[in-house]
């Protein structure tokens, strides 16, 4: 297995499978830099992150692919535009996933995304992924219906089985230079419900409330122990899973750019290199054009 070096963090979840969801934090530490100098120290990560894509995509042998999950109004949308504001279109792509297409529901659970995977040289971010097939569907055990699976089993079961499916994935695309960097964006429950309070007094956000908010909020506890399980089970050293607090927007999304920075950083990023013939030939080419001017 390839080592990428998975950057170094107090919410890099470790591999042994003891994560326990009700000791991990939402909230920034008191002694946290105020957020003027949080955006100001994001506005400097981005550019980082800007120069080393731009060094990515000429390199060509590492796909990264950034995965996205979190509970509704944890702020992945606004933490992506953050991130990679500053970021050449060209080098990255972002695919959100909602509920399965009828076309995508006759496949496999993996093959909607597996289509969507990002190329070498590029950055693909998925806003919500795969692991909606271990949370969503283990909260909800019935919309399994519309896979017409060939066995039934019970849902602890079928999870089990997707988790491997998961992990079997995750390491055959770090075997061939996909880089893999996951983030639980872990809003407290109370933060969301400021949250979801705020869509509904404020004209310009009622459009992102709906009643499916509320009703998903009533199985909290269930969804946390699904991302309990689901972190557990997938969290490896190729494929590491961070703990993100999410109760604080600036923060969350300067966290979410360093580690992206630091990742990008490990990797032996160069320029490629001519073959000395073909430098010539571009000498060649500079005489003539500067004849020109």
């Amino acid at each position: 297995m390839i080592d990428f070096s998975p950057p170094e963090s107090p919410f890099r979840i470790s591999y042994d499978g003891d994560f326990d969801i009700a000791r991990a934090v939402t909230a920034p530490p008191p002694d946290a830099p105020s957020d003027a100098a949080i955006k100001k120290e994001l506005k400097r990560t981005v550019r980082e992150i800007s120069r080393l894509q731009r060094r990515l995509h000429a390199h060509r042998h590492y796909a990264v692919l950034l995965v996205f999950q979190a509970m509704d109004a944890a702020g992945k949308d606004s933490t992506l535009r953050a991130v990679m504001t500053g970021v050449n279109p060209a080098g990255f792509r972002i695919n959100a996933f909602e509920a399965p297409s009828n076309e995508e529901a006759r496949h496999d659970f993996l093959w909607r995304t597996t289509r969507r995977l990002p190329e070498k040289g590029r950055i693909g971010i998925f806003n919500r992924s795969y692991y909606e097939e271990v949370l969503i569907v283990r909260v909800h055990p019935d919309y399994l219906e519309r896979q017409k699976l060939p066995r039934r089993l019970p849902i602890m079961e079928r999870c089990e089985e997707r988790y491997q499916s998961i992990r079997d994935h995750e390491a055959h695309l770090a075997r061939n230079g996909t880089v893999i960097l996951k983030f639980w964006l872990n809003i407290s429950k109370e933060e969301q419900a400021r949250r979801f309070l705020r869509r509904i007094d404020r004209p310009d956000k009622n459009w992102k409330f709906s009643r499916a908010d509320i009703e998903e909020r009533r199985h909290w506890d269930d969804y946390m122990a699904a991302y309990e399980d689901a972190i557990n089970a997938t969290a490896r050293p190729w494929a590491p899973w961070y703990a993100i607090p999410a109760d604080s927007k600036p923060w969350m999304r300067l966290l979410v750019a360093q580690l992206v920075r630091d990742q990008l950083a490990t990797l032996d990023l160069t320029h490629p290199e001519l073959p000395e013939e073909e430098r010539a030939e571009l000498q060649d080419y500079r005489a003539h054009l500067a004849t020109e001017l």
